[in-house]
């Protein structure tokens, strides 16, 4: 079985989320995490995640949505990419810091094109570690992550021809660094066609490939990954 540690299934249609719920699951995915990503979407993945025990949420803000949140915004997370805000999104990166070393809670991080600052951030607020969220950094920053106590995302970005890099890093970092993620309905895998939309089902696959990158067994790989995410997100177990 295979666990989803980042997607997006409030993006999905209210109408469709079952019959995706059902899809996954023919295709061994027992977990999925729901992370949301700004004020307005915390009740929705809130909702979602409430209507089945297979479903777990994450709440937090995205870099995206910075724009979009004030002060109060981050006092409601302990109730239940653009570059010229870093200076905002970095503040409230810290907000949400120490707001998780206040609730001793794992944290999921996007990371894209700030992975030293938010490195940075981590040295000086000492979470009880987390996912960095599909990452493509380099491979010592990939082991800065590691020693801080956070696991790797991998997810379908992964599976394209072209990404040397990011395959090199799922497939020689140290197995119980690594977990795996749709991002769905966003980062779709190499296999999907234009206008099909990435679902958790597909994450069956991205461990299979996975699997065959490092010359694992996929059932084997399953375990590993599945035991890596209980690990860093316990409270899913």
């Amino acid at each position: 079985m295979w666990i989803d540690s980042h997607c997006h299934l409030d993006f999905f249609p209210i109408s469709s989320i079952k019959k995706v719920l059902k899809s996954a699951r023919k295709s061994q995915i027992s977990n999925i995490i729901i992370p949301s990503v700004g004020p307005a979407n915390l009740s929705r993945v809130l909702d979602i995640s409430g209507q089945d025990n297979t479903l777990s949420y994450a709440l937090g803000f995205h870099p995206m949505y910075i724009n979009e949140i004030d002060e109060a915004d981050l006092f409601k997370l302990s109730d239940f990419v653009k570059k010229d805000n870093i200076d905002k999104q970095e503040h409230f990166l810290v907000w949400q810091l120490k707001l998780a070393i206040d609730y001793d809670l794992p944290v999921i991080l996007h990371t894209r094109n700030a992975v030293d600052v938010v490195l940075k951030n981590l040295r000086r607020y000492r979470v009880r570690g987390g996912i960095a969220h599909a990452f493509n950094g380099s491979i010592q920053q990939a082991y800065q992550f590691i020693d801080l106590g956070f696991k790797l995302g991998f997810g379908g970005a992964m599976t394209y021809p072209r990404a040397k890099h990011i395959q090199r890093l799922a497939k020689e970092l140290p197995i119980d660094s690594i977990v795996l993620e749709t991002d769905s309905p966003d980062m779709p895998p190499f296999w999907l066609e234009r206008g099909q939309q990435n679902q958790p089902k597909e994450l069956e696959k991205i461990g299979i490939f996975l699997a065959q990158l490092r010359g694992l067994d996929p059932h084997k790989m399953a375990k590993m990954i599945s035991n890596n995410t209980f690990n860093v997100l316990p409270r899913i177990d």
